[in-house]
């Protein structure tokens, strides 16, 4: 390689994600544990012959060891346009917009992950990042108070600003390059003990909110957890408790199933840290809680008839009685709602349910087109002569990142606002559109029969 030839964006993306965690792993040495949780559980779980096979011919094995995403809670406009711009540089995209305020916390927030089948296969990092929303805060002074804090730090460094910018210019950035960037890039997400402001003003911020002193209070996004992707949540749930790890109470997400559906997550409680306040004695030195361990589960993508039936079930269970996710209960109440939600990828793919990938199998390569365009869909895929694997769901889900959100914000969390969706304000400061992660699967699905049985697509 010569020093003209640009590396690609997923080898950047890689290289970013394996330096993130290793320095993820040296702040948190609990994370280090839980990837070996993790590891233990998916090597027992590899061994169940289906899944390995579906895992090999969905092209996930190798993915499922690097697999990762971390969050990041933003303050200011500003701050979220030019992490777009840095994560551009990655082939990572803002998809998806997520109102968390409706769930009793004030962001609202997008995911930035790559979005070609190719790209998620090579290494599907992604980073949930939330946006402050300062019109949330009720108190004026408060407010105001706040946004004077934001506007006096830049949370990206100057060299890690002109790598983004030669990206821009030049079409990419060299090996070289690529190796500086990341390390600059990586300030950004550093955990800073120096607390930006007195004590007395995040005791302040705390009050109102935990989450607003998180993102107000410090130099930077602290990446607040890094979540490794487990085959099977709740034999790692047991594993985590049995480490002595304090996980939380109640996975968030479906229940579990034979066939899993979108996204199941759940985390070790977020650690105490040492923080010193600005001009501040050692002596009113004090603690701040906010960063934790979570893993997760993905299932099938759901369309939109499926996401519909989901968020309809999940709020029947949430909403009965006004108890939320609570209650020694609440597992039992879950899986009786998720009765009605087929728990069998031929029900599911009938049903129109869930998004699935179509390819010709030696059969259906055997035949001519004359003997398969007389078919169905379903016929072709009963028969043989097409196979339809699952599309894995590359996103998040709202209410339990509001869920995570919360449990390790500590106690007393659950505020009530008014507002609501405000997409609109969240791109204008983005600086573009948000992809629409459902199209993306519907894309992805279509694209897999033109090219298997463009005779179907014509339809």
């Amino acid at each position: 390689m010569n020093d003209t030839t640009f590396l690609c964006s997923d080898e950047i993306r890689t290289l970013f994600s394996r330096r993130m965690s290793e320095m993820y792993r040296e702040e948190v040495p609990l994370y280090g544990e839980l990837l070996d949780v993790v590891a233990d559980v998916n090597a027992q779980t590899m061994r169940e012959p289906a899944l390995l096979a579906h895992l090999r011919k969905n092209g996930e094995l190798e993915r499922i060891g690097v697999e990762r995403h971390g969050a990041i809670r933003l303050g200011k406009p500003e701050e979220l346009a030019t992490i777009r711009r840095l994560f551009k540089v990655m082939g990572m995209a803002p998809v998806g917009y997520y109102d968390l305020s409706v769930a009793g916390v004030p962001v609202h927030s997008t995911a930035f992950r790559p979005v070609s089948d190719a790209s998620l296969s090579s290494n599907p990092f992604r980073v949930f990042t939330s946006l402050l929303r300062l019109e949330l805060i009720e108190d004026l002074a408060l407010r105001e108070e706040v946004q004077q804090i934001l506007a006096r730090r830049n949370i990206f460094t100057p060299r890690a600003l002109a790598l983004v910018e030669r990206a821009e210019t030049a079409g990419g950035l060299t090996a070289a390059e690529a190796e500086e960037f990341v390390a600059q890039a990586l300030e950004t997400f550093r955990w800073h003990s120096e607390a930006t402001v007195s004590k007395a003003t995040y005791d302040k911020l705390l009050a109102a909110h935990r989450l607003i002193a998180d993102v107000a209070c410090f130099k930077g996004p602290h990446i607040n957890h890094l979540t490794p992707r487990t085959l099977d949540i709740d034999a790692a749930q047991i594993e985590m408790t049995r480490r002595g790890m304090s996980a939380k109470d109640v996975v968030e997400g479906p229940p579990q199933r034979k066939v899993p559906i979108l996204l199941r997550q759940t985390s070790f409680r977020a650690l105490q840290e040492r923080v010193a306040f600005a001009g501040e004695s050692a002596s009113e030195a004090g603690t701040h809680t906010a960063r934790f361990g979570e893993i997760e589960q993905r299932g099938v993508a759901l369309t939109r008839k499926g996401r519909a039936l989901y968020d309809a079930l999940l709020s029947r269970v949430r909403d009965a009685n006004g108890a939320g996710n609570a209650g020694a209960d609440y597992q039992t109440r879950l899986h009786a709602a998720f009765q009605d939600f087929p728990d069998d990828l031929k029900a599911m793919r009938e049903a129109g349910l869930g998004f699935f990938r179509y390819a010709l199998t030696d059969k259906g390569r055997a035949a001519g087109h004359d003997e398969l365009g007389a078919k169905s869909l379903e016929a072709l895929v009963d028969g043989g002569w097409l196979s339809a694997e699952p599309i894995t769901y590359e996103d998040f889900l709202p209410v339990s990142a509001a869920g995570i959100f919360q449990s390790n914000l500590g106690a007393g969390e659950q505020k009530s606002y008014a507002a609501n969706s405000a997409q609109a304000v969240f791109e204008a400061a983005l600086g573009a559109t948000v992809q629409d992660e459902i199209a993306l699967y519907e894309e992805a699905q279509e694209r897999s029969l033109k090219e298997a049985a463009p005779f179907l697509a014509a339809r």
